[in-house]
């Protein structure tokens, strides 16, 4: 919800429509990732310190959250230390956002995928681990983040994505792929110039301005 309603927020700013007006102190441009950043230490202070009952807990989660989204809804910014929050690095703020999103749903909806199980032994179960963390890795090479990072929770997806072709622009791709040849065609028709994949649709929709043409 909080993402949401900054978004709604910054796009009435973008636009000159108002009520709302960009933060400045001496001059200075104060981003709300700082906020956010504000919001996160004051909830973790508050749940290591005092460890609260009800409805407090609640209470802490929340600005947790909050804080964890107005911080996360920039970071482009924080990753390339520069204002790139309406230009195409700034779409790096969606895919955080949206990935951090799927991955706490999942969490929310049960999935442990680090938790040691009782019937399960330490060599098995580190064997588990560093088999999806390998996966994911190589999704990750192969220039599918997205995945990459969803299948540190659900493996499935991570296998899914590293097994298969490596976008032609990737890591994997120039390492792995000799341009000409039949993986790499494949991979280049596969991924052409120019299309948009359903992630990148949902986060056109969600930025609020055009992609850069390539």
């Amino acid at each position: 919800m909080t993402f949401v309603v900054t978004r709604l927020i910054v796009r009435r700013i973008r636009a000159g429509g108002g009520p709302f007006r960009n933060t400045t102190v001496g001059g200075v441009h104060v981003h709300h990732q700082v906020y956010g950043i504000f919001l996160i230490l004051v909830a973790g202070v508050g749940e290591f310190v005092y460890r609260p009952g009800t409805p407090w807990q609640q209470v802490l989660a929340v600005l947790f959250g909050a804080g964890a989204a107005l911080t996360l809804d920039e970071f482009a910014l924080w990753l390339y230390l520069d204002d790139v929050y309406w230009t195409d690095k700034g779409r790096k703020s969606i895919d955080a956002v949206l990935v951090a999103s799927l991955i706490g749903l999942l969490l929310v909806l049960g999935a442990r995928p680090f938790d040691d199980t009782a019937g399960q032994g330490r060599i098995t179960f580190a064997v588990t681990v560093a088999g999806n963390l390998a996966f994911s890795l190589v999704a990750i090479l192969k220039g599918k983040i997205s995945s990459g990072v969803i299948g540190l929770v659900v493996s499935f997806v991570a296998v899914v994505a590293a097994v298969r072709l490596a976008k032609p622009h990737s890591f994997w791709a120039r390492r792995r792929y000799r341009p000409g040849s039949p993986k790499w065609e494949r991979a280049s028709a596969r991924f052409p110039p120019g299309r948009h994949s359903r992630w990148e649709d949902l986060a056109d929709r969600l930025a609020g301005f055009p992609r850069r043409k390539r």
